[in-house]
Protein backbone atom coordinates (compact mmCIF):
# COMPACT_ATOMS: atom_id res chain seq x y z
CA UNK A 1 0.00 0.00 0.00
CA UNK A 2 1.14 3.41 -0.81
CA UNK A 3 2.06 5.80 2.48
CA UNK A 4 -0.22 8.42 2.07
CA UNK A 5 0.70 10.32 5.30
CA UNK A 6 -3.23 11.57 5.58
CA UNK A 7 -1.83 13.81 2.53
CA UNK A 8 -3.64 12.43 -0.48
CA UNK A 9 -6.85 10.96 1.23
CA UNK A 10 -8.70 10.99 -2.47
CA UNK A 11 -6.07 8.50 -3.56
CA UNK A 12 -6.14 6.53 -0.23
CA UNK A 13 -9.71 6.71 -0.77
CA UNK A 14 -9.79 5.14 -4.05
CA UNK A 15 -7.51 2.71 -3.09
CA UNK A 16 -10.05 1.52 0.04
CA UNK A 17 -12.73 1.08 -2.77
CA UNK A 18 -10.67 -0.78 -5.20
CA UNK A 19 -9.79 -2.83 -2.37
CA UNK A 20 -12.92 -3.39 -0.36
CA UNK A 21 -14.54 -4.11 -4.08
CA UNK A 22 -12.14 -6.95 -4.91
CA UNK A 23 -11.78 -8.66 -1.55
CA UNK A 24 -15.60 -7.91 0.79
CA UNK A 25 -17.30 -11.13 -0.44
CA UNK A 26 -20.82 -10.59 -2.35
CA UNK A 27 -22.51 -12.76 -0.27
CA UNK A 28 -22.29 -10.22 2.98
CA UNK A 29 -23.53 -7.55 0.89
CA UNK A 30 -26.71 -9.44 0.78
CA UNK A 31 -26.51 -10.83 4.35
CA UNK A 32 -24.29 -8.56 6.02
CA UNK A 33 -25.61 -9.68 9.73
CA UNK A 34 -24.00 -12.92 9.24
CA UNK A 35 -21.20 -11.80 10.41
CA UNK A 36 -22.37 -10.83 13.63
CA UNK A 37 -23.91 -13.45 14.07
CA UNK A 38 -21.01 -15.98 13.80
CA UNK A 39 -19.47 -13.91 16.34
CA UNK A 40 -22.22 -14.13 18.89
CA UNK A 41 -22.38 -18.06 18.07
CA UNK A 42 -18.97 -18.70 19.27
CA UNK A 43 -18.64 -20.85 16.96
CA UNK A 44 -15.42 -20.78 14.52
CA UNK A 45 -16.46 -19.16 11.20
CA UNK A 46 -16.56 -20.52 8.08
CA UNK A 47 -17.17 -20.05 4.18
CA UNK A 48 -17.37 -16.08 3.10
CA UNK A 49 -17.54 -14.56 6.84
CA UNK A 50 -14.01 -16.97 7.68
CA UNK A 51 -12.71 -15.61 4.26
CA UNK A 52 -13.74 -12.01 5.56
CA UNK A 53 -12.19 -12.17 8.99
CA UNK A 54 -8.83 -13.56 6.77
CA UNK A 55 -8.31 -10.60 3.98
CA UNK A 56 -8.84 -7.75 7.10
CA UNK A 57 -6.74 -9.44 9.75
CA UNK A 58 -4.04 -9.99 6.59
CA UNK A 59 -4.76 -6.60 5.89
CA UNK A 60 -4.46 -5.06 9.25
CA UNK A 61 -7.47 -2.99 8.80
CA UNK A 62 -10.16 -4.41 11.42
CA UNK A 63 -7.76 -2.59 13.85
CA UNK A 64 -6.54 0.30 11.65
CA UNK A 65 -4.72 2.89 13.55
CA UNK A 66 -2.78 -0.40 15.71
CA UNK A 67 0.90 -0.25 14.47
CA UNK A 68 1.95 -2.07 11.11
CA UNK A 69 5.13 -3.60 13.20
CA UNK A 70 2.65 -5.55 15.56
CA UNK A 71 0.12 -6.26 11.92
CA UNK A 72 -2.36 -3.48 12.48
CA UNK A 73 -3.45 -1.04 9.94
CA UNK A 74 -0.80 1.63 10.44
CA UNK A 75 -3.30 4.50 9.49
CA UNK A 76 -3.45 7.79 10.96
CA UNK A 77 -7.35 9.15 12.40
CA UNK A 78 -8.22 10.41 9.12
CA UNK A 79 -7.49 7.15 7.18
CA UNK A 80 -9.10 5.20 9.44
CA UNK A 81 -12.20 7.93 9.15
CA UNK A 82 -11.81 7.53 5.08
CA UNK A 83 -11.73 3.23 5.42
CA UNK A 84 -14.78 3.42 8.08
CA UNK A 85 -16.96 5.28 5.75
CA UNK A 86 -16.38 3.13 2.83
CA UNK A 87 -17.17 0.07 4.34
CA UNK A 88 -20.25 1.99 6.06
CA UNK A 89 -21.38 3.17 2.52
CA UNK A 90 -21.24 -0.95 1.13
CA UNK A 91 -22.30 -2.34 4.29
CA UNK A 92 -19.30 -3.88 4.85
CA UNK A 93 -19.00 -4.60 9.07
CA UNK A 94 -15.16 -4.85 10.55
CA UNK A 95 -15.00 -8.78 11.65
CA UNK A 96 -12.17 -8.08 13.93
CA UNK A 97 -13.68 -7.06 17.03
CA UNK A 98 -14.13 -8.24 20.53
CA UNK A 99 -12.98 -7.83 24.26
CA UNK A 100 -9.41 -8.13 22.27
CA UNK A 101 -9.75 -4.99 20.17
CA UNK A 102 -12.12 -2.52 21.87
CA UNK A 103 -10.07 -2.94 25.44
CA UNK A 104 -7.43 -5.09 26.11
CA UNK A 105 -4.75 -4.45 23.22
CA UNK A 106 -5.26 -1.01 23.26
CA UNK A 107 -4.42 -1.49 26.88
CA UNK A 108 -1.53 -3.50 25.87
CA UNK A 109 0.15 -1.57 23.65
CA UNK A 110 0.33 0.83 26.43
CA UNK A 111 1.57 -1.37 29.02
CA UNK A 112 2.82 -4.63 27.90
CA UNK A 113 6.34 -5.79 27.78
CA UNK A 114 8.44 -6.38 24.38
CA UNK A 115 7.32 -10.38 24.46
CA UNK A 116 4.00 -9.52 25.74
CA UNK A 117 3.41 -7.69 22.43
CA UNK A 118 4.75 -9.98 20.00
CA UNK A 119 2.51 -13.13 21.81
CA UNK A 120 -0.87 -11.49 22.05
CA UNK A 121 -1.16 -8.54 19.63
CA UNK A 122 -0.62 -10.29 16.27
CA UNK A 123 -3.59 -12.68 17.19
CA UNK A 124 -6.21 -9.62 18.23
CA UNK A 125 -5.12 -8.09 15.08
CA UNK A 126 -6.15 -11.36 13.03
CA UNK A 127 -9.38 -11.92 15.03
CA UNK A 128 -7.75 -15.79 16.14
CA UNK A 129 -8.26 -15.60 19.54
CA UNK A 130 -11.37 -13.91 22.14
CA UNK A 131 -10.37 -12.34 25.65
CA UNK A 132 -12.64 -12.19 28.35
CA UNK A 133 -12.49 -9.67 31.12
CA UNK A 134 -11.57 -11.03 35.08
CA UNK A 135 -12.49 -7.81 37.17
CA UNK A 136 -15.61 -8.03 39.10
CA UNK A 137 -16.24 -10.50 41.98
CA UNK A 138 -19.12 -11.70 43.93
CA UNK A 139 -18.05 -9.29 46.87
CA UNK A 140 -16.41 -6.76 44.42
CA UNK A 141 -18.70 -4.87 41.92
CA UNK A 142 -18.85 -1.25 42.15
CA UNK A 143 -15.85 -1.40 45.11
CA UNK A 144 -13.62 -3.50 42.46
CA UNK A 145 -10.75 -2.72 44.70
CA UNK A 146 -12.28 -4.84 47.32
CA UNK A 147 -11.26 -7.81 44.56
CA UNK A 148 -9.85 -11.03 46.62
CA UNK A 149 -8.97 -13.44 43.76
CA UNK A 150 -5.50 -14.10 44.94
CA UNK A 151 -1.56 -15.21 42.83
CA UNK A 152 0.29 -16.14 44.92
CA UNK A 153 4.13 -16.48 43.77
CA UNK A 154 5.20 -19.74 43.84
CA UNK A 155 8.84 -18.99 42.40
CA UNK A 156 8.46 -20.46 39.26
CA UNK A 157 4.77 -19.50 38.61
CA UNK A 158 1.67 -17.98 40.04
CA UNK A 159 -0.79 -19.44 41.93
CA UNK A 160 -4.03 -18.54 41.57
CA UNK A 161 -7.23 -19.19 43.31
CA UNK A 162 -10.54 -17.39 43.71
CA UNK A 163 -13.74 -16.17 41.97
CA UNK A 164 -14.93 -14.02 39.06
CA UNK A 165 -18.45 -12.47 38.07
CA UNK A 166 -20.25 -11.47 35.03
CA UNK A 167 -17.48 -12.28 33.15
CA UNK A 168 -18.60 -11.74 29.68
CA UNK A 169 -17.91 -14.35 27.17
CA UNK A 170 -15.76 -16.71 29.54
CA UNK A 171 -17.07 -19.89 28.18
CA UNK A 172 -16.00 -18.85 24.75
CA UNK A 173 -12.53 -17.28 25.75
CA UNK A 174 -9.03 -18.03 24.81
CA UNK A 175 -7.78 -15.66 27.27
CA UNK A 176 -8.37 -13.81 30.21
CA UNK A 177 -7.01 -10.49 31.30
CA UNK A 178 -7.59 -10.72 35.20
CA UNK A 179 -7.02 -8.68 38.17
CA UNK A 180 -5.48 -10.55 41.28
CA UNK A 181 -4.39 -10.12 44.70
CA UNK A 182 -0.47 -9.74 45.52
CA UNK A 183 -0.48 -7.95 48.84
CA UNK A 184 -3.47 -8.64 50.79
CA UNK A 185 -1.65 -5.77 53.34
CA UNK A 186 -2.45 -2.75 50.83
CA UNK A 187 -5.97 -2.39 48.59
CA UNK A 188 -5.60 -0.60 45.62
CA UNK A 189 -1.55 -0.80 45.66
CA UNK A 190 -2.32 -4.59 46.19
CA UNK A 191 -3.90 -5.40 43.04
CA UNK A 192 -1.34 -7.00 39.62
CA UNK A 193 -2.35 -7.47 36.27
CA UNK A 194 -2.38 -11.25 35.02
CA UNK A 195 -2.77 -12.74 31.51
CA UNK A 196 -4.06 -15.95 32.47
CA UNK A 197 -5.29 -19.02 29.21
CA UNK A 198 -8.53 -20.06 30.52
CA UNK A 199 -7.70 -23.91 28.92
CA UNK A 200 -5.42 -23.89 32.11
CA UNK A 201 -6.19 -26.66 34.68
CA UNK A 202 -8.63 -25.42 37.02
CA UNK A 203 -10.16 -22.87 35.45
CA UNK A 204 -13.84 -23.36 34.71
CA UNK A 205 -16.87 -21.16 33.90
CA UNK A 206 -20.43 -21.38 34.24
CA UNK A 207 -22.83 -19.51 32.20
CA UNK A 208 -25.67 -17.16 33.93
CA UNK A 209 -29.32 -17.14 32.69
CA UNK A 210 -30.30 -13.76 31.92
CA UNK A 211 -33.78 -12.62 31.76
CA UNK A 212 -33.74 -12.16 27.69
CA UNK A 213 -33.20 -16.03 27.82
CA UNK A 214 -28.81 -15.51 27.07
CA UNK A 215 -26.00 -16.27 28.76
CA UNK A 216 -23.79 -14.01 27.70
CA UNK A 217 -22.15 -13.80 31.40
CA UNK A 218 -20.50 -16.25 33.62
CA UNK A 219 -19.25 -17.21 36.88
CA UNK A 220 -15.20 -17.52 36.52
CA UNK A 221 -13.73 -20.02 38.91
CA UNK A 222 -9.83 -20.72 39.54
CA UNK A 223 -8.71 -23.99 41.68
CA UNK A 224 -4.53 -23.79 42.27
CA UNK A 225 -4.63 -22.40 39.01
CA UNK A 226 -0.60 -22.21 37.44
CA UNK A 227 0.11 -19.06 35.68
CA UNK A 228 3.38 -18.50 33.80
CA UNK A 229 5.62 -15.24 35.66
CA UNK A 230 6.06 -13.90 32.29
CA UNK A 231 2.23 -13.48 32.30
CA UNK A 232 2.01 -10.51 34.64
CA UNK A 233 1.51 -7.22 32.66
CA UNK A 234 3.27 -3.74 34.50
CA UNK A 235 4.84 -4.09 37.34
CA UNK A 236 3.76 -6.22 40.68
CA UNK A 237 0.88 -4.27 42.45
CA UNK A 238 0.43 -2.17 39.87
CA UNK A 239 -2.30 -3.38 38.25
CA UNK A 240 -4.79 -0.81 39.73
CA UNK A 241 -3.27 1.76 37.15
CA UNK A 242 -3.75 -0.17 34.23
CA UNK A 243 -7.26 -1.71 35.39
CA UNK A 244 -8.11 1.92 34.74
CA UNK A 245 -6.64 2.88 31.85
CA UNK A 246 -8.73 -0.26 30.68
CA UNK A 247 -11.63 0.78 31.91
CA UNK A 248 -11.40 3.82 30.20
CA UNK A 249 -11.69 2.14 26.56
CA UNK A 250 -14.41 -0.14 27.84
CA UNK A 251 -16.93 2.40 28.66
CA UNK A 252 -15.96 4.29 25.36
CA UNK A 253 -16.50 1.12 23.65
CA UNK A 254 -20.33 0.76 25.80
CA UNK A 255 -21.01 3.89 25.12
CA UNK A 256 -21.38 3.37 21.22
CA UNK A 257 -19.78 6.66 20.93
CA UNK A 258 -18.29 7.67 17.67
CA UNK A 259 -19.32 4.90 15.48
CA UNK A 260 -19.48 5.05 11.77
CA UNK A 261 -23.08 4.71 10.20
CA UNK A 262 -23.86 4.25 6.54
CA UNK A 263 -22.64 6.73 4.12
CA UNK A 264 -20.13 7.52 6.93
CA UNK A 265 -22.41 9.83 8.49
CA UNK A 266 -23.21 10.30 12.00
CA UNK A 267 -26.36 9.01 12.98
CA UNK A 268 -28.69 7.75 15.97
CA UNK A 269 -27.31 5.53 18.58
CA UNK A 270 -27.83 1.50 16.87
CA UNK A 271 -31.36 -0.17 17.71
CA UNK A 272 -34.47 0.10 15.74
CA UNK A 273 -35.52 2.74 13.48
CA UNK A 274 -38.00 4.23 15.54
CA UNK A 275 -40.01 6.84 12.57
CA UNK A 276 -40.34 3.85 10.49
CA UNK A 277 -41.60 1.33 12.88
CA UNK A 278 -43.73 3.99 14.35
CA UNK A 279 -45.34 4.60 10.59
CA UNK A 280 -45.33 0.94 10.14
CA UNK A 281 -47.40 0.16 13.97
CA UNK A 282 -49.04 3.26 14.73
CA UNK A 283 -50.10 4.86 11.82
CA UNK A 284 -49.40 8.44 9.76
CA UNK A 285 -52.12 10.84 8.99
CA UNK A 286 -53.18 12.57 5.46
CA UNK A 287 -50.10 15.07 5.53
CA UNK A 288 -47.60 11.84 6.23
CA UNK A 289 -47.54 12.83 9.88
CA UNK A 290 -47.70 9.68 13.18
CA UNK A 291 -51.44 9.83 14.15
CA UNK A 292 -50.18 10.20 18.05
CA UNK A 293 -48.61 13.67 18.55
CA UNK A 294 -47.02 12.85 21.64
CA UNK A 295 -45.57 9.88 20.52
CA UNK A 296 -44.30 12.07 17.48
CA UNK A 297 -42.99 14.69 19.69
CA UNK A 298 -40.91 12.18 21.98
CA UNK A 299 -39.90 10.01 18.90
CA UNK A 300 -38.35 13.41 17.74
CA UNK A 301 -36.67 14.13 21.17
CA UNK A 302 -35.14 10.74 21.29
CA UNK A 303 -33.67 11.23 17.78
CA UNK A 304 -32.32 14.40 18.07
CA UNK A 305 -30.67 13.36 21.67
CA UNK A 306 -29.59 10.29 19.63
CA UNK A 307 -27.97 12.49 16.90
CA UNK A 308 -25.96 14.67 19.50
CA UNK A 309 -24.72 12.00 21.34
CA UNK A 310 -23.29 10.78 18.08
CA UNK A 311 -21.79 13.96 17.41
CA UNK A 312 -20.11 14.07 20.61
CA UNK A 313 -18.77 10.66 20.33
CA UNK A 314 -17.16 11.90 17.06
CA UNK A 315 -15.91 14.21 18.88
CA UNK A 316 -14.71 12.55 21.41
CA UNK A 317 -13.10 9.82 19.44
CA UNK A 318 -11.26 12.25 17.41
CA UNK A 319 -9.69 14.00 20.66
CA UNK A 320 -8.90 10.52 21.51
CA UNK A 321 -6.93 9.59 18.49
CA UNK A 322 -4.97 12.90 19.02
CA UNK A 323 -4.07 12.34 22.82
CA UNK A 324 -3.30 8.82 22.90
CA UNK A 325 -6.26 7.42 24.13
CA UNK A 326 -9.23 8.12 25.99
CA UNK A 327 -9.79 10.33 29.11
CA UNK A 328 -12.38 10.56 31.90
CA UNK A 329 -14.88 12.12 28.90
CA UNK A 330 -15.39 8.21 28.43
CA UNK A 331 -17.55 8.37 31.51
CA UNK A 332 -20.16 10.83 29.91
CA UNK A 333 -20.08 9.07 26.99
CA UNK A 334 -21.03 5.39 28.94
CA UNK A 335 -23.84 7.14 30.92
CA UNK A 336 -25.41 9.04 28.19
CA UNK A 337 -24.95 6.16 25.78
CA UNK A 338 -26.94 3.59 28.04
CA UNK A 339 -29.44 5.98 28.84
CA UNK A 340 -30.29 7.40 24.68
CA UNK A 341 -29.99 3.41 24.38
CA UNK A 342 -32.54 2.58 26.97
CA UNK A 343 -34.90 4.98 25.72
CA UNK A 344 -34.79 3.85 22.55
CA UNK A 345 -35.80 0.74 23.57
CA UNK A 346 -38.46 1.81 25.80
CA UNK A 347 -39.88 3.45 22.49
CA UNK A 348 -39.62 0.83 20.39
CA UNK A 349 -41.75 -1.84 22.92
CA UNK A 350 -44.20 1.00 23.01
CA UNK A 351 -44.52 1.97 19.51
CA UNK A 352 -44.73 -2.36 19.32
CA UNK A 353 -47.55 -2.28 21.70
CA UNK A 354 -49.27 -5.96 22.51
CA UNK A 355 -46.21 -6.80 19.81
CA UNK A 356 -43.73 -6.02 21.90
CA UNK A 357 -44.52 -8.32 24.39
CA UNK A 358 -43.80 -11.79 22.97
CA UNK A 359 -41.37 -14.39 24.14
CA UNK A 360 -41.80 -16.96 21.50
CA UNK A 361 -44.63 -18.23 19.12
CA UNK A 362 -45.93 -17.81 15.28
CA UNK A 363 -48.28 -14.57 16.47
CA UNK A 364 -44.80 -12.59 16.65
CA UNK A 365 -42.36 -11.53 14.10
CA UNK A 366 -38.54 -12.04 15.09
CA UNK A 367 -37.80 -8.65 14.67
CA UNK A 368 -40.67 -7.94 17.25
CA UNK A 369 -39.29 -10.59 19.41
CA UNK A 370 -35.80 -9.41 18.68
CA UNK A 371 -36.57 -5.96 19.69
CA UNK A 372 -38.52 -7.30 23.13
CA UNK A 373 -35.11 -9.62 24.26
CA UNK A 374 -33.19 -6.32 23.57
CA UNK A 375 -34.90 -3.83 25.62
CA UNK A 376 -34.92 -6.69 28.14
CA UNK A 377 -30.96 -6.93 28.03
CA UNK A 378 -30.61 -3.18 27.92
CA UNK A 379 -31.45 -2.81 31.12
CA UNK A 380 -27.59 -4.09 32.19
CA UNK A 381 -26.29 -0.81 30.49
CA UNK A 382 -26.40 1.51 33.24
CA UNK A 383 -24.85 -1.24 35.47
CA UNK A 384 -21.98 -2.64 33.02
CA UNK A 385 -18.56 -1.44 32.81
CA UNK A 386 -18.79 0.25 35.60
CA UNK A 387 -22.35 1.69 37.61
CA UNK A 388 -24.12 5.33 36.77
CA UNK A 389 -23.11 5.83 39.99
CA UNK A 390 -19.54 5.20 39.85
CA UNK A 391 -18.98 7.38 36.55
CA UNK A 392 -21.07 10.37 37.80
CA UNK A 393 -18.56 10.04 40.89
CA UNK A 394 -15.43 9.74 38.45
CA UNK A 395 -17.74 12.99 36.17
CA UNK A 396 -17.66 15.14 39.68
CA UNK A 397 -13.83 14.75 40.76
CA UNK A 398 -11.75 14.29 37.16
CA UNK A 399 -13.91 16.46 35.07
CA UNK A 400 -15.81 18.92 37.30
CA UNK A 401 -12.86 19.23 39.66
CA UNK A 402 -15.95 18.67 42.49
CA UNK A 403 -14.17 18.02 46.53
CA UNK A 404 -14.90 14.20 47.28
CA UNK A 405 -17.87 14.05 49.99
CA UNK A 406 -17.30 12.14 53.50
CA UNK A 407 -19.77 11.18 55.21
CA UNK A 408 -19.37 11.75 59.04
CA UNK A 409 -20.03 8.40 61.14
Amino acid sequence: MADFGGADLDGFRTEVRAWLEANFPASLRRDPAAVSEAEASGVKPTGDVALWKQRMGDKGWGTPTWPKAHGGGGLDRAQAAVLAQEMAAIGAPNPIGGMGVIMFGPTLLEYGNPEQLAQHIPPIVRGELRWCQGFSEPGAGSDLASLQTKAVDMGDHWLVNGSKIWTSGAHLADWCFCLVRTDSAKKHEGISFLLIDMKSPGVEARPILLINGTTPFCETFFTDVKVPKGNLMGPLNGGWTIAKRLLQHERQGISGAGQPTPGGQPGAVPGPELAQLARTYVGVDDDGRLIDSDLRRRITEHLMEARAFRLTGLRAAAETRSNSGPSAVSSVLKNVGSQVRQAGAELAIEVLGHQGLGWAGGAFKADELGATRAWLRGKAGTIAGGSQEVQNNIISKRILGLPEVTQKG
